[in-house]
């Protein structure tokens, strides 16, 4: 039997499809029903349950609309302290552990040139965006024994990535599965969605990211846990960076939105502090492919999610009777 923890969220909604599709025996808690933030709750309930794998895919983003005091301290506490406290429980009760964190706590890729090998933080400048074009091959991935370079030790990073990389850091000497996911997304309409974030007017910047097909990365992790795969990091991220305009390029070709797609395109000399951090990131899934656990492309991942499209029904409008 699987405990999962943050069964409301974006990324616990995919796991809980897959164990449903697995028919594993599972419990999708979320905070709301239960409030295993609480050691001595969660403690006394996973003594209580015996579940074989503890998954947290518990999450709380950066919420422009909030309070933000309030709203970093309550990521601090999901984000940071939780999944500590589940390690805790299950160190003392003997239970796997698998935690999801985010390539968010990365910004750039490496860059490999004349023999040598230093770090190109701005992949989003107009070089950078050309070489990519010319030999992909050239910017390589963090690996998991890359230190994060987009957290509190380094300027300019978000507090989201920071909370997540503190987790990280706490989460690293101990028996845990920590699965980095980046920019999730599948065929289903959803405001997690990256995909949909783009046609919902988000506004992008045309940079190199790694991506993760939401089913087919949540199915690796599980798939990871029952290979018996070594504890720790690993980047579930599919093979093969993509440029945000090929992204929009292809949405366009596929969805034909209505709404224009707007990208923004930053100039390369120096700003005076509008540019907002950014955590675009190449990631390396070599270990994963190691363990035995195969994805396909993130070009053919995407494009096999926009052919099958499923956007969200368009709700019925009320009349008066």
């Amino acid at each position: 039997m699987i405990l999962l923890l943050g069964a409301s969220t974006y990324v616990g909604r995919a796991f809980a499809r897959a164990l449903g599709r697995r028919k594993d025996s599972f419990i999708p808690l979320s905070r709301n029903a239960f409030d295993y933030t609480r050691f001595e709750s969660l403690f006394d309930y996973v003594r209580k349950v015996k579940p074989e794998l503890v998954i947290n895919a518990a999450d709380h983003p950066e919420k422009p609309d909030c309070d933000g005091e309030t709203d970093r301290s309550t990521m601090l506490q999901v984000n940071t302290l939780l999944p500590q406290t589940i390690a805790r429980v299950c160190s003392l009760t003997n239970t796997d552990f698998g935690h999801v964190s985010s390539g968010s706590i990365y910004s750039g890729a490496k860059l490999a040139r004349n023999g040598q090998v230093r770090i190109e933080e701005d992949l989003g400048s107009a070089p950078i965006r050309t070489l990519f074009e010319l030999d992909p091959k050239q910017l390589a991935g963090f690996t998991e024994e890359d230190q994060p370079n987009f957290c509190f030790s380094s300027p300019g990073s978000t507090f989201y990535s920071g909370t997540k990389a503190l987790a990280e850091e706490a989460l690293r000497q101990g028996q845990a599965y920590i699965w980095r996911l980046r920019l999730p997304f599948n065929e289903q309409d959803d405001p997690g969605n990256f995909l949909s974030q783009l046609q919902d007017g988000w506004k992008a910047h045309d940079a190199i990211n790694s991506l993760s097909h939401l089913d087919e990365c949540v199915a690796a992790c599980l798939e990871l846990w029952e290979r018996h795969a070594a504890v720790g990091i690993y980047n579930v991220t599919n093979p093969g960076p993509l440029r945000t305009r090929q992204i929009i390029q292809l949405l366009q070709q596929h969805l034909k939105p209505v709404r224009p797609l707007e990208l923004l395109v930053y100039r390369d000399e120096p700003t005076n502090g509008d540019r907002p951090p950014r955590s675009d990131c190449v990631l390396d899934s070599s270990k994963l492919l190691r363990a035995g656990v195969r994805l396909r492309s993130a070009q053919q991942a995407l494009e096999h999610s926009l052919e099958k499209w499923v956007p969200q029904p368009v709700p019925a409008l009320k009349t008066l009777a």
